[in-house]
């Protein structure tokens, strides 16, 4: 192999990925056999293997048990809105684009008391074993999961206060901002890391994915004059949804 070149695999990853894409191999249609890649590119059934794993890694292709592998569909990416502007009524993003007539997104939620690990606890700039409230949901758009949420507060904070609960209360289902500003904290400040990675296997199978599909992390912290008061995890399938952020002007 000269200097530059591809390995073996890469290569004929890339002309079977350049024949999905451009609909030579479409949807639902069975990927060529081992055998089969092995004789039309004349490499040696490791490679052949290891192309159709890279394929697979991709999310392009799926195996089933007993048939073989296929080219799965690839749907258009939708849209998940992260805002900057907050409404009158001081819903979250997501509440917000299910205001539309024409959506239909639903979401669970379950709350626990429990204690902060070492990276929640530097997240929100406590000590590790300190009491936070962790609060899961799942949220669906037309019955299909589409993000995961996992997000902490610091009983310091909430404990003891109409708003402990995220969901439940007079302020229930509303915005961190508004939540805490009815106990007199003021959130001034918000920051969000976005980041990839495989998607653990829990995720996967809550969002209906397949082991090595890529997700979508958004870390999100919310600051009351520099103190965190607020940190969560944002899980969003890649293959199914863009995070679009629409940012105020100052």
């Amino acid at each position: 192999m000269t200097f530059g070149e591809q390995p073996a695999y890469l290569r004929v990853a890339g002309d079977l990925r350049k024949k999905i894409v451009d609909g030579s191999l479409p949807p639902h249609t069975r990927l060529p056999s081992q055998a089969r890649i092995r004789e039309e590119y004349g490499v040696s059934d490791t490679v052949a293997l290891e192309a159709r794993k890279v394929l697979m890694a991709e999310g392009l292709v799926e195996g089933r048990s007993g048939s073989g592998t296929y080219v799965r569909e690839r749907p258009d990416p939708r849209r998940i809105a992260r805002s900057g502007y907050r409404p009158a009524g001081g819903a979250t993003p997501f509440r917000q684009e299910q205001a539309d007539g024409e959506a239909r997104g639903t979401w669970e939620s379950s709350s626990e008391q429990v204690e902060a690990g070492v990276a929640v606890a530097e997240r929100l700039a406590i000590r590790p074993g300190d009491r936070v409230m962790r609060t899961k949901y799942v949220f669906r758009e037309a019955g299909e999961a589409m993000m995961l949420s996992t997000s902490w507060e610091p009983l310091a904070v909430t404990g003891r206060t109409p708003v402990m609960l995220p969901e439940e209360g007079p302020l229930g289902g509303m915005g961190v901002v508004e939540r805490m500003a009815a106990i007199d904290v003021v959130v001034d400040n918000v920051t969000e890391e976005v980041g990839a990675r495989p998607g653990l296997a829990e995720e996967l199978l809550a969002l209906g994915g397949v082991p090595g599909h890529v997700v979508l992390v958004v870390q999100r912290t919310y600051y009351a004059s520099g103190r965190p008061v607020e940190t969560a995890d944002l899980v969003i399938p890649a293959d199914r949804y863009q995070v679009a952020y629409h940012l105020p002007v100052k």
